[in-house]
């Protein structure tokens, strides 16, 4: 299983122990119960973090970077759970996209 998998399979157990009011001390069941407006400060906060280690220089620079994508993408994952929205939709998303210029794709969305 990939790590992705594995997490986001995680993420959904923590949703359905916390639709059965057995959370406990979990910071993924906090986020997924909490306001969305919580969640959503994360994910942007996590995608600023990314922007700014994006910046850093060297293996320690690489290292954070590569630790704030970890973190923009466990946010991420959650909101999705929260509206209940699968990887597997993004991927098929994304698969869908192949094959068309991002220029013509940006302006199908925009009739």
């Amino acid at each position: 299983m990939r790590p992705l998998d594995a997490l986001e399979q995680t993420i959904r157990e923590r949703a359905d122990a916390a639709r059965q009011g057995d959370g406990g001390k979990s910071y993924t069941v906090k986020l997924l119960t909490g306001p969305l407006e919580k969640l959503c400060g994360k994910v942007t906060e996590e995608a600023g973090e990314l922007v700014e280690a994006a910046s850093e220089q060297g293996d320690e620079g690489r290292a954070h970077f590569v630790y704030e994508a970890g973190d923009l993408l466990y946010h991420t994952l959650v909101l999705l759970r929260r509206h209940g929205v699968d990887l597997a939709e993004v991927e098929h998303e994304l698969a869908r996209r192949f094959g068309i210029s991002g220029i013509e794709e940006k302006a199908s969305r925009a009739k």
